[in-house]
């Protein structure tokens, strides 16, 4: 696709209960099916604190009945197993005609990596990918969770980079089935760093590699339950 083609930014501010950026992601989804000629879209934010499953997803993985969770249990319709979600995480997720960017599931998720690898390098720090898995690691230890779902090649789910988020809530889950790898945060290499502060960093490094210009909504464009405001692009700032 042509370089800096135009895609909306949505940028919540507070943390988002996972089921209404579910229904942002599909919303946005259904609004690409329905006009092919619709642009891209990106949500960032992230999440009050919750567990999410992937559709084939292992209830072996959960160190508690599923029935009682400590946090909220969601079944979605992403590859992947079990990931955790909490404010200090930045998540984005891209809805793309995945067509316009290669029309290949397997690159999709190598380009998702290669955008948190570019963000580690703007703070000197050398990521690593893991062969036969998909994320990316830092020291052995995995900063990033890479899960995706797409209907008629409209994307949606994504990313979750662990920046200044607590890590005892993982301690109740094997995280993303991998009982041998444990889970990091940017915070351990970077003491002073916050997810305001890599926001800009992500939606950069994202923008770069997908060859995308981000804009604020449009009027016609909004979000329910989006608030004023939120919606802009967010590139620069900090």
């Amino acid at each position: 696709m042509a370089p800096n083609t135009p895609a909306i930014l949505f940028e919540a501010r507070s943390p988002v209960p996972f089921p209404l950026a579910w229904e942002w992601q599909r919303r946005l989804q259904r609004r690409r099916l329905d006009d092919p000629a619709a642009p891209d879209a990106l949500l960032l934010l992230q999440h009050t604190p919750c567990y999410t499953l992937g559709r084939g997803a292992s209830l072996e993985h959960l160190g508690f009945d599923p029935a009682h969770p400590p946090l909220p249990l969601h079944r979605i319709d992403r590859g992947g197993e079990v990931t955790h979600h909490l404010p200090g995480q930045l998540v984005l997720y891209p809805v793309l005609d995945l067509q316009r960017h290669g029309g290949d599931l397997h690159l999709y998720l190598r380009a998702l990596e290669d955008v948190v690898l570019a963000v580690l390098q703007e703070l000197g720090l050398e990521g690593e990918r893991i062969e036969g898995l998909t994320g990316v690691w830092l020291e052995g230890r995995k900063l990033a969770a890479i899960g995706v779902g797409a209907r008629r090649w409209i994307s949606q789910h994504g990313l979750a980079l662990n920046v200044d988020c607590s890590l005892e809530g993982f301690g109740a889950i094997v995280p993303c089935g991998l009982a041998d790898r444990p889970v990091g945060r940017l915070v351990d290499w970077r003491p002073a760093l916050t997810a305001a502060q890599v926001a800009p960093l992500l939606l950069a490094a994202f923008a770069r590699r997908f060859g995308l210009a981000l804009r604020p909504p449009g009027p016609q464009e909004g979000l329910a339950g989006l608030g004023e405001g939120e919606g802009r692009s967010g590139l620069g700032e900090s």
